[in-house]
């Protein structure tokens, strides 16, 4: 195994094509950070910092803005408008048909469709995103009072440099390795180690040093979890009928169908934040609102939703909600049968057409169910951490850590697969 990786390495610094494919994306990911330090003026560093610590859906805006969002870099969206006009266009394929017909059935060219589409979606959420925000941080001191010109500056400025990195991101996708937007948000997590490192070397306490070991030790073991979950299949056999055209047999070979334990990723974690900080952000604008009653009910609002024990037990609920609805959408049984059946391909013991789409389903219900489990677990095991440890310097994302992980391994697979195509 060792001889295997160190040829590979060779091979990857020996091929031209793809040292130069590995050397453009670390360029487009310095050019990234190099803009995520780019802040725009007039910033209170004290209410920022104490604003993103109270509020878990700018926490989240943080990772996916690769921590632009921590010192209001030009920024600071990050591809946060891209990914949510990707999870749009995914709902909108259950209530437009002829979406659903060009994602799924149209092929390459169809899903090129569908992606173009997301495109031209973001600009105008990068508009509306980055006004909103900066109205709310306007509103809780976090930046002094704009004129009309500059909050139409900073707002441009701003949606721009969410497009220009969806754009780079596609850049990345077709002239580098592994998935651009991915990578994106894994350089803007990787970048915050340091920082956190030393905040925590900085509070150190001896006292607590059985919780910092038994914190790594569960680090250790989740990573493997999260690891062993997002590679987990369930191989369905399925076996192609012999077909004789004139001197030829075709046909009559076995293969498998691999069902992915999680099969919806990280997006039901995106979907249950959203799902419930917004109404969070809705009611920390009218907290301040002139009317009394009004105000009044907000307030509460936002105070009973601060609760950990109901915010987590919520956010767990939903995200094994969401990772089932989001699975319905990317994965569809009678499709699967039906493409199945017109190859001339079938799973043993099982008849073609409605009962292959009845036992795919039955299938894909149960294995989700652990993936679903395992995604809630670790959406709120930041919060299991720091009522168990009492440590909140550290703790250990569960989005990031997830994203950290399938962004590694997917780019490590890609990486393989291109030393495998030079090799032969």
């Amino acid at each position: 195994m060792w001889e295997t990786f160190v040829r590979k390495v060779k091979l990857v610094f020996e091929d031209e094509t793809l040292r130069k494919r590995i050397l453009f994306v670390l360029v487009a990911l310095l050019i990234f950070r190099l803009l995520a330090a780019i802040p725009i003026p007039g910033i209170n560093a004290a209410s920022l910092q104490a604003f993103l610590n109270n509020n878990q859906f700018f926490g989240l805006l943080n990772v996916f803005s690769g921590g632009g969002f921590s010192n209001l870099s030009i920024v600071m969206l990050g591809v946060g408008p891209y990914i949510t006009a990707s999870i749009v266009m995914q709902l909108m394929t259950i209530l437009i048909p002829k979406l659903k017909e060009m994602y799924q059935e149209e092929g390459e060219a169809g899903r090129a469709r569908f992606a173009q589409y997301s495109r031209y979606l973001t600009v105008p959420l990068a508009f509306i995103q980055g006004f909103g925000f900066l109205l709310l941080l306007q509103q809780n001191g976090i930046i002094p009072a704009l004129s009309l010109f500059a909050l139409i500056t900073n707002v441009t400025v701003i949606a721009a440099g969410s497009i220009f990195l969806m754009w780079l991101g596609e850049l990345i996708t077709e002239f580098g390795v592994g998935n651009g937007v991915s990578l994106i948000i894994f350089a803007g997590i990787v970048s915050r180690i340091p920082r956190d490192l030393s905040q925590t070397v900085f509070t150190f306490d001896v006292s607590q040093l059985p919780a910092y070991l038994g914190f790594i030790a569960a680090a250790m073991v989740i990573m493997a979890g999260v690891v062993f979950i997002t590679e987990a299949e369930r191989p369905i056999p399925v076996t192609y009928a012999r077909r004789v055209r004139g001197m030829k047999v075709l046909g009559g070979i076995s293969t498998y169908l691999p069902l992915r334990v999680n099969q919806a990723g990280v997006i039901p974690i995106v979907f249950a934040l959203s799902f419930l900080l917004f109404p969070q952000m809705i009611a920390t604008f009218l907290s301040r609102a002139s009317i009394v009653w009004l105000a009044t009910g907000a307030a509460k609002v936002v105070a009973w939703l601060q609760n950990q024990w109901i915010y987590g037990g919520l956010y767990f609920l939903l995200v094994v909600i969401f990772t089932y609805f989001y699975t319905a959408i990317t994965f569809e049984p009678h499709q699967v049968a039906k493409n199945l059946q017109k190859n001339g391909a079938f799973i043993p013991g099982v008849r073609p057409g409605g009962t292959t789409a009845e036992y795919l389903g039955n299938i894909i219900t149960r294995i989700t169910l652990v993936g679903a489990l395992f995604l809630g677990l670790l959406a709120v095991l930041p919060l299991i951490l720091q009522g168990v440890t009492g440590i909140t310097a550290i703790t250990i994302g569960g989005t990031a850590l997830l994203i950290v992980v399938s962004v590694v391994l997917d780019l490590v697979k890609k990486i393989d697969a291109q030393t495998s195509i030079r090799e032969y």
